[in-house]
């Protein structure tokens, strides 16, 4: 029986890929192995969205194929190898396989292939329809892919040409893919997506997220939580927000990447840029739904973001005051709209506007965490530390991977709940003791 090391990179979605890649192998008869030296195959399902992630790629494949043995195979798959195949080839010549991110399903066949080739006959059982669950499991949590690509044309973004277009999944499939986590005893889905606000505008334009929400809950009512990853601004309705204020399963959390406030920087992104009206509809929320929490990304040192430009930005995060902000300084790239545009601003001052940016969020941070003190939240335990007998875990103003953490004290079932009273806050997370 051959065997596997497989090493994932990038974001949330590429999570869900890496999984489905790995129960593709699993079914040809293959079995996982933690130890890369140990394994036939190697793989790393690489990132290609800014040049930092593209970098990071390159050396995994390279550490791989130093330390690569006699009859070890070494496969390059993911978003980097869908638009950069020949670059990866050129900087890691040891690499035997590249597999696009739309391609990752012919894995086994181009594996099987590969070992024909090269003398190893074996007999691999190759499925002749792909229906891997969309879907990676964290403890107690799980990602739920609802759609794959993006049909907007932001500048700075590289998705479309790496993802392609949007492609939103049949709900049948969705509602299968829930159901199965549920049996697994999942305590929180995730509902991913590049885009959620846009999910079935292609295949059905009467059934759009509200609708695949409502029925995810009637459909797997033993999951408590539901959360939603990533909308679009200025896309939301009265009949999504009536949702989240009425249903208690369907988390007060949302995360709206807005990447910039100043209109001249956000027409130039090619976003929307009526910042007033993108100011109301967040106000609208924080009137509707009092105890939502709002996460959202920056983009800092975009091209046309001068020191007027950042200024707006900062007024701006001032004036809304998020509970949860991601800051990314821009990355050129060659194959996007805003190429023509260059990269004049220094790196210095990208992370110095990001820095200045942190930094206020981190007291906004630590004011709204501090107004949690006193409060009775829900904690979902995902990891307990032993020694200092306390657990950590997330309340529903955490999503995974991207926010703060609750430590509990005591020692509690991990993929549990445990209703806590929060007695301390810090810039970033919180802790309580069970109530």
């Amino acid at each position: 029986m051959k065997t596997y090391h497989l090493i994932s990179l990038g974001c949330a979605k590429n999570t869900v890929d890496s999984e489905a890649i790995a129960l593709l192998l699993n079914q040809m008869g293959m079995r996982a192995q933690e130890k890369a030296s140990k394994a036939d195959l190697l793989l790393v399902n690489t990132c290609g969205f800014i040049n930092p992630a593209r970098q990071e790629s390159i050396e995994v494949l390279s550490e791989l194929a130093q330390s690569k043995q006699k009859g070890q195979v070494l496969v390059a798959a993911g978003c980097m190898a869908q638009l950069f195949s020949d670059a990866i080839k050129e900087k890691v010549p040891a690499v035997d396989i590249v597999i696009g991110s739309q391609q990752w399903h012919t894995i086994p066949q181009q594996l099987t292939q590969f070992w024909d080739k090269h003398g190893y006959h074996a007999e691999y059982h190759l499925p002749s329809e792909v229906q891997t669950p969309r879907v990676a499991k964290q403890g107690g949590s799980a990602y739920l892919e609802i759609s794959y690509g993006c049909r907007r044309q932001c500048a700075f973004c590289s998705i479309p040409f790496i993802k392609g277009t949007l492609r939103s999944r049949p709900p049948e499939q969705i509602f299968a893919d829930a159901s199965l986590l549920a049996s697994a005893n999942v305590k929180e889905l995730v509902l991913i997506a590049q885009d959620t606000s846009e999910y079935g505008k292609d295949i059905n334009p009467h059934y759009g997220i509200v609708n695949l929400i409502k029925d995810l809950i009637q459909r797997v009512p033993q999951i408590p939580w539901l959360r939603l990853l990533y909308t679009f601004p200025g896309v939301l309705n009265p009949s999504f927000i009536d949702l989240m204020k009425t249903e208690p399963r369907f988390l007060n959390y949302l995360d709206i990447p807005l990447q910039h406030a100043d209109p001249s920087v956000l027409r130039s992104m090619q976003r929307p840029s009526d910042i007033s009206r993108t100011k109301d509809q967040l106000l609208q929320l924080r009137e509707a739904i009092p105890d939502i929490t709002l996460r959202t990304t920056f983009i800092v040192g975009y091209p046309t973001e001068g020191e007027k430009e950042f200024a707006n930005l900062l007024t701006f995060l001032e004036e809304i005051r998020f509970d949860r902000v991601g800051v990314f300084p821009f990355s050129y790239e060659d194959n996007t709209p805003s190429a023509p545009l260059g990269d004049p601003i220094p790196m210095e001052t990208k992370l110095e506007r990001l820095d200045i940016l942190m930094r206020l969020q981190q007291e906004i941070s630590l004011q709204k965490n501090q107004s949690c003190v006193g409060m009775r939240l829900p904690v979902l335990i995902e990891g307990v530390d032993h020694n200092e007998k306390v657990s950590i875990g997330r309340s529903y103003r955490d999503a995974p991977e991207i926010d703060g953490l609750v430590f509990v004290d005591g020692v509690h079932p991990v993929g549990e709940f445990v209703e806590t009273i929060i007695t301390e806050a810090l810039e970033y997370d919180l802790i309580g003791s069970p109530a």
